[in-house]
């Protein structure tokens, strides 16, 4: 069973950061395009950043670029998002996704499951 968890959200204060993390189970996570993506209230969902099953290629969305990091370690089957200079905007439920295609593109455009997310409030 294909399952995605999202851990390490919290409360931060402006220009902060915080790391997040997409356990992944029952697929290598290594063979899938991955991604972040976030939905703050009255918003549509955004996506933030994702990264090549291929050659680790990323996109990162320009709200974001320059701020956040997106990474992988195939060894923990976990995929991680690292967020510096944290705004209030930043402010979202925060979740991630695998694509149902083996070794195809940088972004799960095609998304085979979903994480549950994790809430960040960035709030002084």
């Amino acid at each position: 069973q294909v399952q995605l968890v999202e851990s390490g959200g919290g409360l931060v204060q402006p220009g902060g950061s915080l790391r997040l993390s997409c356990a992944a189970s029952g697929f290598t996570l290594g063979d899938y395009a991955m991604g972040w993506f976030r939905q703050a209230p009255g918003k549509e969902r955004e996506g933030l950043s994702c990264i090549s099953p291929v050659d680790g290629s990323t996109y990162y969305a320009a709200s974001v670029k320059g701020r956040f990091t997106i990474s992988r370690d195939n060894a923990k089957n976990t995929m991680y998002l690292q967020m510096n200079s944290l705004k209030p905007e930043d402010t979202a439920v925060y979740s991630c996704a695998v694509d149902s295609r083996l070794r195809v593109g940088v972004c799960p455009t095609r998304p085979r499951a979903w994480g549950q997310g994790t809430q960040v409030t960035v709030s002084s």
